[in-house]
């Protein structure tokens, strides 16, 4: 095949996610600002959808083209079996590279590899550890884990922390692109209005609601904050029902559950806040840690090295294990609310400095570039 041209665009493909538009989490945002991005540069780019979140009739957004494909809609099945289809799909496009995201689906990597489409396989953070997941899920992981050490042409990691484990581990070198945001002011203030919110006056978590992500130790904490602020929990979690009703039982009346929100709400509660409590405990670059940062909030964040490394020290810290070291930084900002403000400035320059989607694009093409000149390799 001929090797891109400026007669022939790049096309790459993006597969392993949910799709886009961006209702769900980190993967379906990343694809969506990638994408769009990549495109304003001249590339060709298909992102594989599944049909439970995607339309069927949508065939394009934001000028990136859209593959919809049906899945098994279980806990265990929905990414794997969508995946698989999705690799299936693609072998018999004229694809030039591919970026395949999480772990698991290290094991559909050698599909496009077959197929002599040049890939790279971007892993999250060390997903076996986390609580949701039973025997079989987390030998999958393991396993994946170690497939991810040979299977793709270029393995990614989106934190040095992940990056040195898989060095640590297993003697595996990867190129470390981290996250990206742009902040954009909202233009209303609608949310704030239907949950009867003030400017400053809340707090907000944004995760979704599974173990490892700790709101359960969040709500915990909250209960012994003095003062009528609001904890605005905003999520939610496919195959985790039991878990999400015992969070709202234990909850007091100043716990809002307004659910996922997404698009220019999800702004909106991001530059409002008087604090935005992170407290992920599994993963590398946390999407939703770098996004409130770039809007500039007040962090209180879960100690951990991957937390660290992103919010360094423009942060205050607690043990998410440990709920009495998260109330009383929530009660000392409920006392003096005035001292967020340096705090804010903080978050958003170093944002500003680390974690920009342009930058994370001109490495992400670099990657492309360098794939599709392998496929001119021979076989």
């Amino acid at each position: 095949m001929a090797k891109p041209t400026a007669t022939r665009r790049l096309e790459v493909a993006l597969l392993g996610s949910r799709g886009i538009p961006a209702c769900y989490g980190g993967y379906e945002t990343f694809m969506e600002e990638l994408g769009e991005r990549l495109v304003a540069r001249g590339v060709g780019v298909t992102v594989y959808c599944r049909s439970h979140y995607t339309p069927r009739s949508l065939r394009r957004h934001r000028g990136v083209d859209l593959v919809v494909l049906p899945t098994v809609r279980t806990k265990h099945l929905d990414t794997p079996v969508h995946t698989l289809l999705s690799c299936c799909h693609a072998i018999f496009r004229r694809y030039d590279a591919a970026l395949v995201v999480n772990g698991a689906n290290a094991l559909f990597v050698p599909l496009l590899r077959f197929a002599r489409i040049p890939t790279a396989l971007h892993v999250d953070g060390i997903e076996r550890r986390r609580a949701k997941w039973g025997p079989f899920g987390r030998w999958v992981y393991t396993l994946s884990e170690r497939l991810a050490r040979f299977v793709p042409d270029r393995l990614v990691t989106d934190a040095e922390v992940i990056r040195r484990h898989y060095r640590e581990r297993h003697r595996t070198d990867s190129i470390m692109i981290p996250y990206g945001v742009t902040p954009t002011p909202p233009e209303r203030e609608e949310w704030l209005e239907r949950l009867g919110l003030a400017r400053r006056g809340y707090f907000l978590y944004v995760s979704r609601f599974e173990p490892e992500n700790n709101p359960h130790r969040v709500i915990e904490a909250y209960r012994d904050v003095p003062g009528d602020l609001p904890l605005v929990m905003v999520g939610s979690a496919p195959y985790a029902e039991s878990f999400v009703a015992r969070l709202r039982r234990s909850a007091d009346p100043r716990v809002l559950f307004p659910g996922a929100i997404y698009g220019d709400g999800y702004r909106e509660l991001l530059s409002h806040a008087l604090a935005y409590v992170h407290a992920t405990e599994v993963g590398g670059t946390h999407p939703a840690l770098v996004e409130a940062m770039g809007y500039g909030n007040c962090m209180l964040v879960n100690d951990t090295a991957e937390n660290r490394e992103v919010a360094g020290d423009c942060a205050l810290y607690f043990s998410a294990s440990k709920p009495s070291t998260l109330g009383p930084l929530m009660t000392r900002l409920v006392g003096a609310p005035d001292t967020a403000t340096a705090w804010r400035e903080r978050a958003r320059e170093r944002a500003r400095e680390r974690f920009s989607w342009d930058a994370v694009t001109a490495s992400y093409l670099a990657l492309f570039e360098e794939l599709a000149g392998r496929r001119q390799e021979p076989a």
